[in-house]
């Protein structure tokens, strides 16, 4: 008897708690465009990201087009990355671009003082940029000097690059081998001024970045889309600052916040953690839903047509580096874990794509959470990677409204959002769907009601492995990939979906 009614307790649990499950998505509505932009990518000078990630050298016996690797283009091609960020980062506010140009036998070297204190010699510097940014088929996305540089240095930067007319900013470019100038669209003025960017307060940053912006012209038909130093994760005294006193100026405004499982002083194993870290890590993920919507309330009261785009231009997880190697280059491994957190960061971006337009990846060749790992000739795409191939269906598509009521993942009496979704709408007219279940124990049946369409066919690809801590290595890089995914059921045109546990769905429906 007493087992009869456990068993019937549990089953009466599981009904609810599957009963709890629903989503609804308004296929026929939807006003926002999701920015392709939101899936943009950051490549800094640090570590290997530049030198051996892209750049090997015209002499490399590594396959390169003027120096830069063909295998890493394709792959960043395939994924269709929208815009790339550089020089940095912290980097940016050390970088006086002047030294990169020319014969790069002549170009001087400096000293990287933020990241490892290497020698950098220079030879990736405006003009391989460039190139690099029209071989993937992205736009450049620059942040220029502002902590250690000056506005006359910044001013000419633009010229340079943008200027079609009779200067010396341009004439100097056409002797460098570029006799058009290039289109180059979004442009940061400064990174972290609050930090390794010149320790400034909000007010002062203000001031500078009024100063600066002044002096990045507009040249012929390119017009610059203008991106200040935004905060430092929960920073809202720097938005209300840079809103009132200068949000007139700008297109956009940055935002960085970084996932960090335990201390800035010890931030946890990529590879080695258990549930409970596990737990805390998208915990403090779900934290990007929370500053996002305070910031955005924040911008709002200034700019209530949101004009200025919030742009998380610096966002991932950030974990101790790989035992044995060079604390300064932050090369740390991929896992399960960071796919999982990956989707739920772009669920998030694209829900708010009214305010959100743009965000970039940290970053995208073997530091932080990066979507390549390279190793002399060899390269490997990680778990993060595969998250933006199978998101690529949300670029430049409509957001679709949805309301989703799910059972939250709980642990040791504390609970999260166990269920991360978003959902768009295409040109064609078809409907796909992003769905990160972050229980790693438990599937999830999620009963789906879709409204405004007539759906008569479903397919997907998932990405998740046997165990959180799974990851590519070059011996073994399928460890963690899509594959096809068979978990979605149509009847009458209602939709039920199994999630797996730990798992990424991406579904089309016509």
């Amino acid at each position: 008897m007493k087992t009869t009614t456990l068993l019937l307790i549990t089953l009466l649990a599981a009904t609810v708690a599957r009963a709890q499950d629903r989503l609804v998505i308004q296929a026929d509505q939807g006003d926002v465009t999701i920015s392709k932009h939101i899936y943009g990518h950051f490549s800094e000078h640090l570590g290997h990201c530049i030198y051996g990630g892209y750049w090997v050298g015209e002499d490399s016996p590594i396959p390169n087009t003027r120096g830069i690797r063909n295998d890493v283009v394709q792959a960043l091609k395939a994924i269709s990355v929208p815009n790339l960020r550089w020089p940095g980062g912290c980097f940016a506010d050390e970088y006086h671009w002047m030294d990169g140009i020319g014969d790069r036998a002549s170009r001087p070297k400096m000293v990287n003082t933020h990241w490892g204190g290497v020698v950098e010699d220079n030879s990736f510097g405006t003009h391989e940029f460039l190139d690099l940014c029209e071989q993937i088929g992205c736009e450049p996305y620059i942040c220029g000097n502002v902590g250690s540089g000056s506005v006359e240095e910044m001013s000419k930067w633009v010229e340079y690059i943008t200027f079609d007319g009779e200067s010396p900013m341009a004439n100097l470019r056409r002797a460098n081998g570029r006799e058009k100038p290039w289109k180059v669209r979004f442009w940061g003025v400064g990174n972290e001024n609050w930090g390794c960017g010149g320790e400034m307060s909000a007010d002062f940053y203000a001031d500078q970045y009024r100063r600066y912006a002044v002096y990045c012209r507009n040249y012929g038909d390119n017009r610059l889309y203008k991106i200040a130093g935004g905060p430092n994760s929960a920073d809202y005294n720097w938005t209300e600052t840079l809103m009132r006193e200068a949000g007139g100026r700008m297109q956009g405004l940055s935002l960085h916040y970084y996932t960090v499982p335990k201390t800035w002083g010890d931030k946890g194993s990529a590879t080695r953690f258990d549930e409970a870290e596990y737990f805390t890590t998208m915990e403090r993920t779900w934290v990007m839903e929370e500053l996002i919507t305070r910031h955005s309330t924040i911008m709002d009261r200034h700019d209530p047509r949101k004009r200025v785009a919030l742009v998380p231009d610096e966002w991932g997880a950030w974990y101790n580096v790989e035992p044995g190697t060079n604390p300064g280059f932050l090369f740390q491994q991929n896992t399960l874990r960071d796919a999982l957190l990956a989707g739920v960061n772009l669920n998030i971006f694209n829900n708010h794509a009214d305010r959100v337009r743009m965000a970039n990846i940290a970053q995208t060749i073997n530091v932080l959470q990066s979507v390549i790992f390279t190793e002399g000739e060899k390269m490997m795409l990680t778990p993060t990677y595969w998250v933006y191939r199978l998101y690529k269906v949300h670029h430049d598509a409509t957001l679709l409204p949805v309301a989703l009521t799910a059972a939250p993942y709980r642990l040791d009496g504390r609970e999260i959002a166990a269920v991360s979704v978003s959902a768009s709408r295409d040109a064609a007219g078809k409907v796909h769907l992003s769905l990160v279940n972050l229980d790693p124990k438990n599937a999830r049946v999620i009963e789906t009601e879709l409204r405004g369409i007539n759906a008569k066919k479903v397919t997907g690809e998932t990405l998740t492995a046997a165990n959180l801590t799974d990851h590519n290595t070059f011996t073994s890089p399928d460890v963690v990939a899509a594959k096809p995914f068979n978990g979605a059921r149509l009847n009458k045109g209602a939709l039920s979906i199994t999630l797996p546990p730990k798992s990424i769905v991406v579904l089309e429906i016509e």
